[in-house]
């Protein structure tokens, strides 16, 4: 008897509860923006190409003068050693 009640006092509660809200369907995504022009993709990426080219040219200037500063000590060494 007492397992008869509880069940229907658990089916009077269950019943009691709200049905679970469901979300209304959501608006479709915006589209992406329009890709910009050829030219400008054209340029933005060669002023990228020329802002990296104009430091390693640089870097490779330097890197020639230290070499040649490298072989001048070691001509000197080698005159120096008996």
């Amino acid at each position: 008897m007492a397992m008869m009640v509880g069940v229907v006092m658990v089916g009077l509660i269950g019943c009691g509860q709200e049905a679970p809200k469901t979300e209304a369907p959501k608006a479709p995504a915006p589209s992406a923006p329009a890709a910009p022009s050829k030219s400008v993709t054209d340029s933005a990426g060669q002023a990228v190409v020329d802002s990296i080219k104009q430091p390693l040219d640089k870097s490779r200037a330097v890197e020639g003068t230290l070499e040649k500063a490298a072989e001048k000590t070691a001509d000197t060494v080698k005159d120096a050693t008996p």
